[in-house]
């Protein structure tokens, strides 16, 4: 799956009885019957938690409950299309669509963005109310902005929750943890303000389980408390009488030590007697050597300076182990009572990760409609067949990158007399822009965002697929057509009448040939196979394929507009019907920077060929 990367165990699997042990470890008695889950599934689950007990074993405290893939509820995107279509910031990338997206004023709505589009959703009433709740927000500036400002700067309640559950969580975290649920117990109150649609409105009675563990933060946590126990004030005052005692005692040594210094003084008549401490030798009092002849019998050396002696006395000792007794005791039962504390949250934990889901939700839900609303994108529409229609549809990224106004739209219609468009057309002239943004609209779509299209009525797509670009995959040992032929079989295996396949320069990795036979017996394959009708956008350089939209009913040709102003060539980026006439591939290697004379002696050659 995207996004995750695979470990190879050299051990031997567990049997049956060691899964169910396993299971039963981390999700208690009957974990299977609870969990509904199937042989295969047990079997990976135990196999996951016993890789994670190897190699992380805190992390399984903040796994509270599993949740079951359903086979055929969402938009199936592999690591390939996720990658050609520019979903997420590859190596080097400036843009993306994730990025455009992004809106999100917390880390866990930025998490909850990434989930979506990875698992865009076939489940018609969730992905309305998914639409429901980024319309509210579009629709509903104000609102949206109130309650943003209350979002941005929220701590990360998902990752501190996960601290608690890992019981690797430290005194800060759990003062960050108690600022986010205050906040979120004021979005909840300004979101019961406002008639919400079903999604928001189920996210903030989500946020009512704030108000438990907010009463325990606030009883024993102190309201500022320090980094670490070393330094002490972790626990709230009055929270533990035994506590309150021995900060007491060590807050009072100032004192003590002043009232000392003074006494000393008197009985000696050392007037220049000083009682101090250092972290070598602990206390001390230091007399200079000029009144070396004062110093009473009972002082007991402990460190000669350069015109000074340092001395202790029994009663000085007592106190030094006194008070070290109690910040010894005193860090101890702070830290014992945090534990507990902890230990109480913990107990509350599937509470604080719904909570940080809730405000994930909102926070993804008003970024949305954010991004719709500055963007003029519109609610897609979906239907029960396989009709896609976009009207002025727009990519999403090359539109911000150029600005706003500059992006030429599209339509693009693909239904049961168009199940394939062949698009033909120069180089650099939007083909692959093209198909790109039909792919991403309708990921949008699914995913629960609006989308820039003027218009948008969509199927249920079950998978995505694009082969667009090539290059060696030289880890395999395969060279760059290899490669091709090995993605485009792939979408062959799998497709099915309610896919979307993408195909750019199918067969150009071998001889013209070689690479238009395969190219056009790809395009009869997804025509005439009933199980693989996918709904097909097929860019080419091969002309000779548009002769198909007069051969196989349901194919049509499109290209890409250009106009001629002399000498030069002026691409519209607009999408036409028919087939194009010319490549200008000349002219595009003119606009390349190819010497004059190169482009020159090619425009001769063409001419010879084309005699």
């Amino acid at each position: 799956p995207p996004g995750l990367a695979a470990v190879t165990r050299r051990r031997a699997p567990l049997g049956d009885l060691a899964v169910e042990a396993e299971l039963a470890r981390q999700f208690g008695d009957h974990a299977r019957t609870s969990l509904a889950a199937g042989d295969a599934e047990a079997a990976a689950l135990a196999h996951l938690l016993s890789y994670v007990r190897e190699t992380y074993p805190a992390a399984l405290g903040a796994l509270q409950r599993v949740r079951p893939v359903v086979d055929g509820a969402s938009l199936a995107l592999d690591q390939r299309t996720l990658r050609n279509l520019d979903v997420f910031p590859g190596q080097g990338q400036t843009s993306s669509l994730y990025q455009a997206l992004n809106h999100c004023r917390t880390p866990m709505g930025a998490r909850l963005l990434r989930s979506w589009l990875t698992r865009p959703l076939r489940d018609g009433p969730r992905l309305a109310e998914r639409h429901d709740a980024v319309d509210w927000a579009a629709v509903h500036p104000i609102e949206r902005e109130q309650l943003q400002a209350l979002l941005r700067g929220l701590p990360d309640i998902g990752r501190l929750a996960g601290k608690v559950g890992a019981r690797s969580a430290g005194p800060r975290d759990l003062h960050g943890l108690r600022a986010g649920l205050r906040a979120a117990l004021d979005l909840g109150a300004m979101l019961n303000r406002v008639q919400q649609p079903a999604l928001i409105a189920g996210a903030t009675g989500r946020l009512a389980a704030t108000a438990e563990p907010l009463l325990a933060l606030d009883a024993a946590l102190d309201p500022d408390p320090p980094a670490s126990f070393d330094e002490g004030g972790v626990i709230n005052p009055g929270f533990n009488g035994e506590v309150d005692t021995l900060r007491a005692m060590t807050r009072d040594a100032r004192g003590f030590l002043l009232g000392l210094e003074r006494l000393e003084r008197e009985r000696t008549g050392i007037r220049s007697l000083k009682v101090g401490h250092n972290r070598v030798f602990g206390y001390y009092i230091e007399v200079s050597a000029a009144n070396a002849a004062l110093v009473p019998g009972h002082y007991q050396r402990r460190q000669t300076l350069v015109g000074a002696e340092r001395y202790v006395t029994e009663e000085l000792k007592e106190h030094e182990s006194r008070l070290m007794g109690a910040r010894e005791r005193l860090s101890e039962l702070e830290q014992r009572i945090f534990g507990q504390l902890v230990e109480t949250l913990a107990a509350g934990l599937e509470g604080l990760q719904a909570l940080a889901e809730a405000v994930a939700t909102i926070d993804l839900a008003l970024a949305l409609g954010e991004v719709a609303a500055a963007h003029a994108y519109t609610r897609p529409a979906f239907n029960e067949g396989e009709r896609l229609r976009i009207v002025d549809g727009r990519h999403p990224v090359v539109e911000l990158a150029l600005g706003p106004g500059r992006f030429v739209p599209n339509d693009c219609l693909l239904d049961d007399d168009c199940q394939v468009l062949i698009l033909t057309g120069p180089n650099m002239s939007g083909k692959s822009t093209f198909l790109r943004q039909v792919a991403l609209i309708a990921l949008m779509a699914q995913a629960g965002s609006f989308v820039p299209a003027a218009k948008a009525e969509l199927p249920l797509f079950d998978r995505i697929f694009t082969r667009i670009g090539a290059q060696d995959d030289l880890a395999a040992g395969q060279s760059t057509f290899m490669v091709e032929m090995v993605e485009t079989a792939q979408i062959l295996h799998q497709a099915t009448p309610q896919s979307l396949v993408v195909l750019d320069e199918v067969g150009r990795g071998t001889s013209t040939f070689d690479g238009m036979a395969i190219a056009r017996a790809v395009l009869e394959f997804l025509h005439n196979r009933r199980e693989a009708a996918a709904r097909t956008l097929f860019a080419t350089h091969y002309h000779e394929l548009t002769a198909l939209a007069g051969i196989l009913p349901r194919v049509r040709n499109a290209h890409v507009a250009v106009h001629e102003e002399g000498a030069e060539v002026v691409f519209e980026h607009r999408i036409v019907p028919g087939p194009s006439d010319r490549s200008y591939g000349i002219h595009v290697a003119r606009l390349a920077g190819l010497p004059a004379a190169v482009v020159t002696r090619a425009g001769h050659l063409l001419e010879e060929l084309e005699a």
